[in-house]
């Protein structure tokens, strides 16, 4: 996840990091679901399909439900997108 991280826009990354801290649940599960919501509502401008994955991760510190479908997002994208994780093709596995 942190290799997803590390590809986003700098403020965005902050904001990340800050919301998967221990002591940040009380405003992770609201932003989850708010991030969740976006992506739902992607044909709205700004809001987009790029939500939905955040709020998956970010719910995944909490509930274990997201915390296999983010381990089975992050196999697809090593899969499939390597250069999603800034891995070359070849040293992304079978």
């Amino acid at each position: 996840m942190d290799l997803l991280i590390k590809r986003l826009p700098m403020w965005l990354q902050k904001v990340l990091n800050w919301l998967r801290e221990a002591d940040h649940k009380w405003v992770r599960i609201p932003a989850g679901v708010l991030f969740m919501l976006g992506g739902v509502l992607s044909i709205l401008p700004v809001l987009g399909l790029w939500m939905l994955p955040i709020g998956v991760m970010l719910l995944a510190q909490d509930i274990p439900l997201f915390r296999r479908l983010q381990g089975r997002l992050l196999r697809w994208i090593e899969r499939q997108h390597p250069d999603w994780l800034g891995l070359s093709a070849k040293s992304g596995g079978s």
